[in-house]
């Protein structure tokens, strides 16, 4: 094994099989520029379309791409919940609700796996916070173990039958995932998963408590708690034979379904391997269908809706905000993929409005010293210890990150070092930073002077933060603009990561001159005072929203709030796009005529951003509830306590739930919302035996897309051991309908929806009494009901 391959074995057949990040996007074996990826909307992107058959194609898309890169297994999806608004991996997971997240889920997997390659449900299970996650051990109550964060996994391995899980690095009440007998005993007997059991890169640590949990992979290898040492602990009859030939026959097991294994047929006899050639049109689509119209007010002195613009009576656009201009399409963290095109907010806009848009910057979000990116042509290529370099391959920005592999399958005791080396064309003259990341030894020429050489170290606790986390700033130069200057940056690193198969990982860091931010924000405020319209795009930034650390607040960085502020008191005509990956506070959602919010809207962000301002129905809804301000949101402790533990204190309700049973101040926006571009009545509601119908009619002027929704409300004082929520979602169709045509769905109820889980019995009991069946646009907007009795 490497780092994502497990290796073959001539003589039974087998050969190599390749595992592969993420949940956007396919990065492949090798993280490199050299070799791009598509890049999808993320993951809250893809549910907020509620729409299962669009998320299995989003998986024929994902299995296209895996094919085309000889990738067997893709390494998604994230199933956890949003648990708190503060995860710093909220944006790779789906939702807040169970149920939402489980038939999202089903479909994403059905998609890849039907076009032959595998899946990983992950992260098994509750890894719903990044802080301490090598170590926290999660305390969490049975029954809200059932109900919430295992319901999921249950609903997919019962549905689609996925040919893998992955064991996350934390622990649940006690035990470490990789080695919890009990909760992989669900899964496998109660749940009926039958297929392959991956760890989480360095989450396993116990030979024996591992294999005999059920984990079948300890990645990455080749240095793993198994191998050598398993065989070891078989020898010495610390454990027996039996749980390896378990974890030997899911493995053949697994190779058999991706057609690994000579002889035998594989799961899709012939997987449909092109990577779509209407790719970017399906992701521009992903994307239209999971924006979400938050508020659409009118303009000043108008009585209809600010949006949609209509692009032929818009003489002058102000667009303004960082992210207009460079797009923010993905998360931090290991489901960062390379695409080959990336289109911006502006870029989308230009396209159809041409010089009618005037762009302004408004902030600066520099929060800390980055990857060289603009004005940079870089390359890297690694060099021996004999002095042979290697051919140079081209690097997308200052990053190195050869995970698992050195290109030219360098051995690593045959590799000395790597240089980094390029222009960097100055795009504005001033005082530029210079620095590096990653532990190591440095050496940074810049115009062939020598600005530092010296060591890096780390101290912390992560070893992926000694590789991801911050720069170190070493020169600060005065270039003017338009000056080429050469640099390069030779790294060694003092050793591999322990554990892991040669790896280097570093840094070339660069920082732009400060600007004056007042200059900025009176720019952006004199182009939207002559402008009919402001658009302004806010955005969290990379260090805000990341794999490796949970959030500090839900505060937009930087000065952007001010930015919109002033922007809204010059021009009452503002639209504001909401770039991030989960909940922010917005404290100018009053004072703002429309708010759109993107998401991480993938490469195809900025077509799809011009469509819907220019008419194209905004299809999202939201699948987690956003508070008003990190003081309302139910559920905001996501750092263990001092003894490791992070308890679950608030069992099943979190999200919606929570906001229900708390009453008082309602949230931003409720789970479910989502307005339209035309205006829906919801005309019947009727309960037939274990079916709601319900008749939806589109009362407005145009074609538009609705999400019916039907949640189950219990009877009043119905009696559960800790209480019951509310409202629980039971199910949703959407749909689409012309001006003034009605439309009639049938959405099936599931026993399960009526249940909780009874931990005196051990099983699930049905609450009886009378039911209210609901539906509606949101949890907050419910518009026809109807009793259900249940026995």
């Amino acid at each position: 094994m490497d780092m994502w391959r497990i290796i073959a074995i001539e003589e039974i057949g087998l050969r190599s099989m390749t595992v592969s990040d993420g949940p956007i996007g396919v990065r492949g074996r090798f993280w490199t520029a050299a070799d791009p990826s598509l890049a999808l909307p993320s993951p809250t992107a893809q549910a907020a379309s509620w729409d299962p058959a669009l998320v299995r194609r989003i998986g024929h898309l994902l299995a296209g791409e895996a094919r085309r890169k000889d990738v067997d297994v893709l390494l998604a999806p994230t199933i956890n919940l949003h648990r708190s608004p503060l995860g710093g991996r909220h944006f790779e997971a789906f939702s807040e609700d169970p149920y939402l997240t489980g038939r999202i889920g089903t479909a994403y997997v059905a998609g890849v796996q039907e076009r032959g390659v595998g899946t990983t449900m992950k992260h098994y299970v509750a890894n719903d916070a990044e802080t301490d996650r090598f170590t926290v051990d999660n305390i969490i109550d049975e029954r809200t173990l059932r109900e919430l964060y295992l319901r999921p996994f249950e609903m997919i391995a019962a549905d689609v039958r996925p040919w893998g899980v992955m064991t996350a690095y934390n622990s649940v009440n006690g035990p470490s995932m990789t080695a919890h007998r009990e909760l992989m005993a669900l899964l496998r007997g109660e749940f009926g998963f039958d297929g392959f059991n991956v760890s989480d890169w360095g989450a396993a640590r116990d030979s024996v408590a591992d294999v005999e949990a059920g984990l079948d992979l300890a990645m990455p290898g080749p240095l793993t708690v198994y191998g050598p040492a398993l065989a070891q602990a078989v020898r010495e009859g610390r454990t027996d034979e039996s749980h390896v030939d378990d974890a030997v026959r899911r493995l053949l097991q697994l190779a058999a379904r991706v057609g690994a294994l000579e002889g035998v047929r594989a799961a899709v006899d012939e997987p449909d391997a092109h990577a779509v050639a209407d790719a970017p049109e399906l992701l521009r689509e992903i994307a239209r269908r999971s924006f979400v119209l938050a508020k659409n007010a009118p303009p000043a002195g108008g009585e209809a809706p600010i949006l949609p613009l209509h692009g032929d009576a818009v003489h002058r656009l102000a667009l303004i905000g960082p992210a207009a201009a460079e797009a923010r399409i993905l998360g931090g963290g290991s489901a960062t993929v390379f695409p080959e095109r990336v289109v911006s907010p502006l870029d989308g806009l230009r396209e159809v409005l041409g010089d009618r848009v005037e762009y302004a910057q408004g902030v600066d979000l520099f929060e800390q010293i980055q990857a060289a990116g603009r004005g940079f042509d870089l390359t890297v290529r690694p060099v021996k210890n004999d002095g042979t370099e290697l051919p140079a391959e081209p690097l997308a920005s200052g990053d190195v990150k050869w995970m698992g592999y050195i290109p030219g399958d360098v051995p690593s005791g045959e590799f000395h070092h790597a240089v980094v080396e390029g222009t960097f064309t100055v795009p504005v003259t001033g005082e530029h930073t210079f620095g590096t990341r990653g532990t190591g030894h440095h050496r940074l020429v810049i115009d062939g002077e020598v600005y530092f050489e010296g060591d890096q170290t780390f101290a912390g606790d992560d070893p992926f933060e000694a590789f991801f986390g911050p720069g170190v700033e070493r020169a600060t130069i005065r270039l003017e603009a338009g000056q080429v200057v050469a640099v390069r940056h030779e790294h060694t690193p003092f050793a591999f990561p322990p554990g892991f198969p040669p790896s280097v990982l570093f840094g070339l860091m660069h920082t732009e001159p400060r600007p004056d931010e007042g200059r900025l924000i009176a720019e952006a405020v004199a182009a939207a005072r002559t402008s009919e319209a402001a658009v302004v795009v806010v955005s969290t930034t990379a260090l805000t929203e990341s794999e490796g650390s949970d959030r500090k607040n839900l505060r937009l960085p930087g000065r952007q709030d001010e930015l919109v502020a002033a922007v809204a008191a010059a021009n009452p005509n503002t639209i504001v796009v909401v770039n991030s990956g989960s909940p922010v506070e917005m404290p100018w959602a009053d004072d703002v005529a429309a708010i759109l919010l993107t998401w991480f809207p993938g490469q195809e962000g900025g077509h799809a951003l011009a469509d819907v301002l220019l008419g194209a129905e905004p299809g999202g809804r939201l699948t987690t509830t956003w508070p008003r301000t990190l003081d309302e949101a139910p559920v905001s402790q996501v750092a263990p306590n001092d003894e490791g533990e992070l308890h679950y204190d608030e069992g099943i309700f979190i999200g919606y739930r929570a906001w229900e049973r708390r009453g008082g101040a309602a949230p931003a926006f409720w789970f479910g919302h989502g307005l339209s571009y035309t205006t829906w009545e919801y005309e019947a509601l009727a309960v037939e035996g274990d079916n709601v119908r319900v008749r939806v009619r589109n009362s407005g002027e145009r074609a538009g897309r609705e999400v019916v929704q039907v949640y189950l409300s219990p009877e009043s004082g119905a009696e559960v051991d800790g209480g019951i929520e509310a409202h629980r979602l039971a199910g949703f169709a959407a749909i689409s309908a012309g001006a003034g045509e009605a439309v009639e769905v049938t959405i099936p109820l599931e026993e399960r929806s009526f249940q909780v889980w009874d931990s005196g019995l051990a099983a699930w009991r049905t609450v009886p009494g009378t039911w209210t069946v609901e539906t509606g646009r949101s949890v907050g907007d419910l518009r026809r009901s109807a009793p259900l009795k249940k026995a």
